[in-house]
């Protein structure tokens, strides 16, 4: 059990049901009021060096900032048939406790960078001898919201969208695709000097990366382990070899030794409640005793 699990155990109550909808309600209102008056959008924006000057709403409302604030139907186009559809099936999947916590570690993770940015830059970063203000534009939720798409297409890798509503696609392609784009304005960031903005890419993704590996059985790659399973491989295609007739056989029970090979109208399962890769014929299947 990793360390999600243990959390889900014990605060799975916390859960936020349909927060994809709650997130696009955010994105929304932000998207309307760039537009009504750009002046109040300003100061909800995680500037920190304001907030240290008790400017402390700045913590939560700079959430509302939508991914992107070009044209109104492309920002409507996004929504309904990309982050929506996308959101509430990894949150089906997930269960609204796992999507929830990915959604605010990236968040968490972005509002942490932004302090320790700030702490050591003094609020300023230099370029060509010239020092430039961070602003508050700079940390933003659009690298929390394509996270959301890199953890759907490691859920579901080959399920297939329509890119540009016309063109077949698999969802892994799409996520190696956005992955280089990711890289390239990092490094693009980096050659210019431009650090300070390549800071938000990687925490916005810190909380892709944690899933990703907690979710992964590491320890498959253990060097005794990999000699475990080379053995047991082994030993089961050589405990499936026929006497009678020297042939490998695909199935063979565990109880009676019979094989398809015994009785072409035998059928095998393997047993879930087994500790290993137990078959059983049709005959033994409810009967044996389960190997813990």
């Amino acid at each position: 059990m990793n360390w999600i699990d243990k959390l889900e155990r014990k605060f799975g109550r916390f859960g936020v049901e349909n927060l994809t909808m709650y997130v696009i309600i955010c994105y929304v209102v932000g998207y309307f009021l760039t537009y009504l008056n750009p002046n109040l959008m300003d100061m909800m924006s995680l500037d920190v060096a304001k907030i240290l000057h008790g400017q402390v709403w700045r913590l939560v409302t700079w959430v509302i900032y939508p991914p992107s604030t070009g044209n109104f139907l492309l920002f409507v186009i996004s929504i309904l048939f990309f982050y929506y559809p996308i959101g509430t099936s990894l949150e089906r999947t997930w269960g609204a406790f796992r999507y929830t916590l990915y959604i605010f570690s990236g968040l968490f993770f972005v509002l942490i960078a932004a302090f320790l940015t700030y702490f050591i830059t003094g609020g300023y970063v230099t370029i060509g001898g010239v020092s430039y203000m961070i602003g508050g534009g700079v940390f933003t939720t659009y690298y929390v919201s394509l996270s959301v798409f890199l953890a759907y297409a490691m859920s579901c890798p080959d399920m297939q969208i329509l890119l540009w509503f016309v063109i077949p696609i698999k969802m892994k392609w799409m996520a190696i695709v956005y992955g280089a784009i990711i890289l390239y304005d990092m490094i693009t960031y980096l050659r210019v000097g431009l650090w300070v903005m390549a800071v938000p890419i990687i925490a916005s993704l810190l909380n892709f990366v944690l899933f990703f590996f907690s979710t992964r059985n590491m320890q498959r790659y253990n060097p005794k382990e990999v000699h475990r399973r080379r053995e047991f491989k082994k030993a089961v295609a050589q405990s499936r070899v026929n006497p009678a007739t020297g042939g490998i056989t695909k199935h063979k029970c565990a109880i009676c030794g019979r094989t398809e090979k015994d009785d072409p109208n035998l059928e095998f399962r393997f047993c879930s409640k087994c500790n290993g890769n137990y078959e059983y014929c049709q005959d033994h299947l409810f009967t044996h005793q389960h190997v813990k």
